[in-house]
């Protein structure tokens, strides 16, 4: 059976597990983040892995590229990811990774982007189940009426980042 590296790595919002496989970071989630369990579960399942705490490779540039995201001195992430999802949930999650830093959008244009005005809905829900929150940058992402909403890893978090982001561009 594959094995998925498993990792807790303490960041200035909380701590975050981090998994990987050869091919790249597969998870990046704060601890206390509902249906953890789950998560972990649908990660082994897809991967057809077993998780284990154990150090891997890519974690080292993770926790560099983390450390200097805090610290207002990264606005790319180069550590390389390994993303499972439908083909759809990859759509949406690679067109999040096109938000430039400092920029926000909202469910409604990111699902124009999409070319379905009509899936805002089905973008949303894509947004809620990234796997590799901050690197794929889902926070970036607010309701239509300018509301912080819908952040797995809790709406403060979600205001720290944006508030973080935009202290590094300007």
């Amino acid at each position: 059976m594959e094995i998925i590296h498993r990792k807790t790595i303490p960041t200035p919002l909380g701590e975050m597990f981090a998994c990987a496989v050869d091919e790249g970071i597969c998870l990046l989630e704060f601890t206390d983040r509902k249906n953890m369990e789950k998560q972990f579960k649908s990660l082994a399942t897809a991967l057809y892995a077993e998780i284990v705490e154990k150090d891997h490779q890519h974690f080292h540039q993770l926790e560099k590229e983390l450390t200097e995201y805090f610290e207002g001195k990264r606005e790319r992430f180069e550590t390389p990811l390994f993303i499972t999802g439908t083909a759809f949930q990859k759509k949406v999650w690679e067109l999040l990774s096109a938000i430039p830093m400092g920029e926000i959008r909202t469910y409604k244009q990111q699902s124009e982007f999409l070319g379905n005005p009509k899936a805002i809905r089905a973008v949303g829900t894509a947004n809620g189940i990234n796997k590799i929150a901050i690197l794929i940058p889902c926070h970036r992402v607010i309701g239509s009426n300018g509301e912080l909403v819908g952040y797995a890893g809790g709406i403060w978090r979600k205001q720290k980042l944006l508030e973080l982001e935009k202290a590094i561009l300007f």
